[in-house]
């Protein structure tokens, strides 16, 4: 069953109709955003295939729970690395599923004219992959693809004036990339993609265990594990000893996870610390009233916005609903189509 969460802003004077649809097409979760409904579906980004149809047997929470449990025959990947595709068949399938979901939710059977839709998009990417994306959504069923760049998405999302003359800076740590802007009359004029993200995090933390202890485990498990980073003394690791092959169970303390981490923590510190040095002086005292915005599954990393504070002399704080800020900002670039028509990237 997917996940319901934040509701809808107000509708808009806009063209668009109710089953146009918005989507945070994220390394580790894709968000469908409706109008007048909010997010209504809060996925995995993960497919599985079976590898001699190359058919999609299940997308989602439900492809999740296959990864490392597979036999030979079905393959459960994420078809996003670091934001961008590099599945494009399998992305197709899991866009498709989740435009079809989106509109069997509002009771129409996926009847009816098919949606506009708006997808996110890192703003690194190349010219070959914004197409890449227009036309995997296109084949997915969309009637017309707008997209937005992630770091404009996630500031509206959490709120900020984006349109005003002064500046505003975001920090959105997703699964692939970390996407850092600095904003001001509606467009970036400092931006950066870092792809070091909470992928990297996991990475890390199994990395370490590997080193430290010679003790194999999942990403799922490393995931977990960062998670539970600050909630907890110690943390229950449970792996494969790589001396017997047998299960074994450890205990991290706080500290061990923070040295983890520490590598990947700090690549996102210096991409931050970066765009500052690009940073017009006429923005920087704006920024320095205003702050950072982190957003993102990564901004919820236990300490890492005092690290931030502490390591650029800046107010740092982390958005109301990080997880969902660039669906939101999707959102409402749909309800205010118009309006905002400035800001979709070319």
């Amino acid at each position: 069953m997917a996940k319901r969460t934040q509701s809808a802003p107000s509708a808009g004077s806009s063209g668009f109709r109710g089953r146009d649809i918005g989507i945070d097409l994220g390394t580790a979760n894709t968000l469908v955003f409706e109008r007048g409904r909010g997010v209504v579906l809060d996925e995995p980004s993960v497919v599985a295939i079976d590898t001699h149809t190359g058919k999609v047997l299940a997308v989602g929470a439900q492809a999740r729970q296959a990864v490392g449990r597979t036999p030979g025959s079905i393959t459960a990947t994420r078809p996003l690395k670091g934001g961008v595709i590099t599945d494009f068949e399998a992305t197709e399938g899991m866009l498709r599923h989740f435009i079809r979901a989106a509109r069997d939710s509002q009771g129409r059977g996926g009847r009816g004219r098919s949606p506009r839709v708006v997808v996110c998009v890192p703003s690194g990417v190349t010219g070959v992959e914004r197409r890449a994306v227009v036309q995997t959504a296109s084949r997915a069923g969309a009637r017309s693809v707008r997209l937005i760049e992630e770091p404009i998405a996630a500031a509206i999302g959490a709120g900020l004036p984006v349109h005003e003359a002064r500046g505003s800076m975001v920090v959105d740590i997703g699964g692939g990339s970390t996407e850092i802007a600095i904003i001001s009359l509606g467009g970036m004029v400092v931006s950066r993609s870092a792809r070091v993200a909470g992928d990297a995090l996991d990475a890390a933390i199994a990395s370490y265990i590997e080193r430290e202890f010679a003790i194999a485990v999942g990403e799922r498990t490393a995931e977990e594990i960062k998670m539970s980073y600050g909630s907890a003394d110690f943390v229950p690791v449970r792996g494969r000893d790589k001396g017997t092959g047998m299960p074994k169970v450890i205990h991290l303390a706080p500290e061990e996870i923070a040295a983890a981490v520490e590598r990947p923590v700090r690549s996102i510190v210096e991409a931050v610390q970066a765009a500052f040095e690009e940073c017009p002086p006429e923005l920087y005292g704006d920024i320095m009233e205003r702050g950072v915005v982190l957003t993102g599954g990564g901004a919820l990393l236990h300490g890492f916005d005092q690290r931030l504070a502490a390591e650029t002399g800046m107010p740092v704080t982390v958005a109301d609903e990080p997880l969902g800020c660039v669906a939101l900002g999707t959102g409402r670039c749909l309800e205010e189509y118009d309006k905002l028509e400035s800001i979709f990237a070319a």
